[in-house]
């Protein structure tokens, strides 16, 4: 099994010291995801919770979407070798699934999709997740998530990222209940693949569609993670950043709650308004500046597009 962090030699200039010591970085591995002994997809990934990474992935693509149509998990043995020995370098999945389900077609078209955050173009796209979702979202109008729990949210996320405090590299993605109870949590250096990790162990529990929560997410809301949300039947997406024009274009279409720039007790409200509790004018303070892309932070580092 791959680390999670490596240690490295790093020169750190401090006030014009200079000295030279170890330093925490996160790892990170390719690690390739077969289907049925077939290669689908290759990911760049911090290794831990493969298997729930390779699963979530199947279901974000409409492979998979109940625990009963799953088979089993495993890593491949024997794929690379130390002279004539082969070893395992527990960087490629096997997910096999129930024998009643079929294998997917893995044409060209389906490789360049699966393999970009905006597909082939943004019909193509939009069509894709609208035609491959298995979990509709639950109907809009009767559990409202309160702003006054969304704008907690970044702060609990950010109080569970653990290996991000040893390395500040990372991201981070979670869920929660509308009422603001941490349901799970997940990091890696790419947030699809910590999206997956969550969509996965959701799936081998046995805990799909994920109605009546909501994905946190460290960074942009972008169109594959709106998709990632709708796949798996969440209904609320919240980033501390901006969503693209695509992920708001597929939030209005599918009836998914989009906020984004969730910082403090401000944010945008991009689709999907009436899964919110907005304050009432009697709650609402003094007049502050609004969190768009002008006028809020930028990213830190630990957050930038990867």
């Amino acid at each position: 099994m791959g680390r999670v962090t490596v240690r490295r030699p790093v020169t750190r200039i401090r006030g014009g010291s200079v000295s030279r010591r170890p330093d925490t970085l996160v790892a990170e591995e390719p690690m390739e995801i077969r289907l049925g002994g077939r290669p689908l997809a290759i990911t760049m990934r911090t290794p831990g919770e493969d298997f729930a990474l390779a699963v979530g992935f199947l279901v974000s693509e409409g492979v998979l979407a109940r625990h009963s149509e799953l088979s089993g998990v495993a890593y491949c043995a024997g794929t690379a070798m130390d002279g004539d020995v082969p070893y395992n370098t527990y960087n490629t999945v096997d997910v096999r699934l129930a024998p009643e389900v079929p294998l997917p077609d893995v044409s060209l078209e389906r490789n360049v999709y699966t393999s970009s955050s905006c597909g082939l173009c943004g019909k193509a796209s939009l069509d894709a997740v609208r035609t491959r979702s298995r979990w509709p979202l639950p109907p809009a109008g009767g559990d409202r998530l309160s702003t006054d729990t969304l704008a907690e949210l970044p702060d609990r996320l950010r109080s569970r990222q653990r290996v991000f405090d040893r390395t500040g590299g990372l991201h981070a993605a979670a869920l929660f209940r509308f009422d603001g109870e941490l349901v799970d949590v997940a990091e890696d250096v790419g947030r699809h693949n910590a999206v997956d990790k969550l969509v996965g162990r959701a799936l081998q529990e046995d805990r799909l569609p994920l109605a009546h929560t909501v994905l946190m997410v460290s960074g942009r809301a972008s169109f594959e993670l709106a998709q990632k949300a709708v796949m798996a039947g969440i209904p609320v997406l919240a980033a501390v950043s901006a969503p693209s024009a695509l992920a708001v274009e597929l939030a209005e279409e599918t009836g998914l709650g989009l906020a984004g720039f969730v910082r403090g007790t401000s944010m945008n409200l991009y689709a999907g308004e009436d899964r919110f509790a907005l304050p009432s004018p009697r709650d609402a303070t003094a007049p502050t500046s609004r969190p768009d892309s002008a006028s809020a932070p930028s990213e830190p580092d630990a957050t930038t597009p990867n």
